[in-house]
C-alpha cells in the first residue's frame, strides 16, 4: 500500500508563524507536525508516501528529504496553483492507483491504529472508508451519517430525507480508497468532500465510516496548536508506537 499526506495549504490561521514556516513543519513537542501522521503510516506498515507541496514547499522537502531518516520513502507532488483536496489526490493518481491507498490530512494528531482501519475497509468491501468520530462540534464542519453497519447513508445533509437511527459523525481527515475512486475525478481544482463523495453516493458506491473514539486533534489555529502541544507533552495523547520517536 501507498499513502498520501495533504500538506500544501497556506496555514492562514496560524499566521504569522506560517509566513515563514510551512504548517507541516510547525513544532509540536520537538517534532514537526507532519511527523505525527508519518508515524501513523509507518506503524501501519506503509513505507511509500507522497506529500503534496505548495506554500514554502521547498522547506518541507529540505526537512524530510527522501524519507530514509524516517524509515520511509517519500515522494513529492508540487502544485502550482494549489489544487484543493480532490485535485491533489487526482494529481497523484500515477503514484497511488496501483492498489488500495490511504490519504491523511497533514495538520492533525491522531492515536489511530490505521492497520485495523484498512482491514475493516477490506472486510466491508468498501470503495472508500472515512474515519469518523462522534463530536458535538461536527455540525460546524458538516455531518456524515452512518447506519449500524457503518455504511454512510447521508453525506453533508444529502439525501434530504433522512433514514431513521443514523449516527451523526464528523470526519477526522483519514480516508482509505480503492483505485476506482479516480473514475469519479477530473483533473483540476476541487474538494473531495464537496464533489467526489457526493457523486459516489449518488452512484450507489459502498461508502463506509469507521467509528473512532480515541485521541484526535487538528492543530490549525494558535489555540489548538498550544492545546495540542500541551497534550502531547503530557504523554496522554498518543500510544508509544504512534509517537514520532523515530526522528533523530
Amino acid at each position: 500500500m501507498r499513502a498520501m499526506i495533504l500538506a500544501a495549504g497556506f496555514g492562514t490561521r496560524l499566521r504569522p508563524i506560517t509566513d515563514t514556516i510551512p504548517k507541516p513543519l510547525v513544532d509540536v513537542s520537538g517534532y514537526p507536525l507532519i511527523a505525527y501522521p508519518l508515524a501513523v503510516l509507518r506503524e501501519a506498515g506503509i513505507r511509500e508516501v507522497l506529500i503534496n507541496l505548495h506554500h514554502l514547499g521547498y522547506k518541507v522537502r529540505e526537512m524530510l528529504g527522501d524519507g530514509a531518516a524516517y524509515g520511509l520513502s517519500i515522494t513529492y507532488s508540487e502544485e502550482d496553483p494549489i489544487l484543493d483536496t480532490g485535485g491533489a489526490i487526482k494529481n497523484a493518481q500515477a503514484f497511488l492507483e496501483g492498489d488500495r491507498f490511504v490519504v491523511l490530512n497533514g495538520d492533525m494528531i491522531i492515536d489511530l491504529d490505521l492497520g485495523s482501519v484498512v482491514e475493516w475497509h477490506a472486510t466491508k468491501g468498501a470503495t472508500a472508508t472515512m474515519v469518523l468520530r462522534p463530536d458535538n462540534s461536527g455540525r460546524g464542519y458538516g455531518v456524515i451519517e452512518i447506519d449500524e453497519n457503518g455504511r454512510i447513508r447521508r453525506f453533508l445533509g444529502r439525501p434530504e430525507i433522512a433514514e431513521a437511527d443514523l449516527a451523526a459523525m464528523m470526519f477526522t481527515g483519514v480516508h482509505v480508497f480503492e483505485p476506482s475512486v479516480f473514475s469519479y475525478m477530473e483533473a483540476g481544482k476541487f474538494g473531495i468532500n464537496a464533489e467526489t463523495y457526493p457523486a459516489m453516493m449518488e452512484a450507489g458506491e459502498p461508502l463506509f465510516g469507521y467509528r473512532f473514539d480515541g485521541y484526535w486533534a487538528v492543530l490549525d489555529t494558535h489555540e489548538l496548536l498550544e492545546a495540542g502541544r500541551l497534550e502531547v507533552s503530557k504523554g496522554a495523547a498518543l500510544a508509544g508506537s504512534r509517537r514520532p520517536s523515530f526522528i533523530s
